[in-house]
């Protein structure tokens, strides 16, 4: 089994240093990193694995409480797949509600975009939605 140090699983993950090391204090990999006889860091490509996926959920939207349960019902082993199905189901669900958010904005941005195009190529841009000022009393 090959070796990492934390500066080949950053450049591998894409995670800072900072980011790993908060990774480990936050009890989110599935076994305690070894440390070499030097006392430094020591990875391997599982970690990288479990790294990647972890960066998923997270950029995803999972909170790390969330990345922690799911990080501990694995290392518990076999016999909660049930358990690890539900939350990965419950976040599937919550994205898919974001992407669908996501997709209704964009679609208002895009009748906008059309809008302003119109009246940019026809010249009569000006003022389209222009706020006024309010008078003081």
């Amino acid at each position: 089994m090959q070796e990492l140090s934390i500066g080949a699983v950053a450049k591998a993950t894409g995670l800072g240093v900072h980011a790993l090391r908060f990774f480990e204090r936050e009890d989110l990999f599935l076994r305690p990193i070894p440390r070499t006889a030097g006392g430094r860091r020591s990875y391997d490509s599982a970690d990288i694995e479990w790294l990647l996926l972890c960066k998923r959920l997270r950029d995803s939207g999972m909170p790390i409480a969330g990345i922690q349960r799911f990080a501990a019902l694995v290392r518990s082993g076999p016999g909660n797949e049930a358990d690890r199905l539900a939350l990965l189901e419950e976040h599937e669900q919550a994205v898919r509600a974001r992407i669908a958010d996501l997709a209704a904005n964009l679609e208002i941005i895009s009748d906008k975009v059309a809008i302003y195009r119109r009246h940019v190529a026809d010249g009569t841009a000006v003022g389209v939605w222009a706020p006024t000022a309010r008078m003081s009393e």
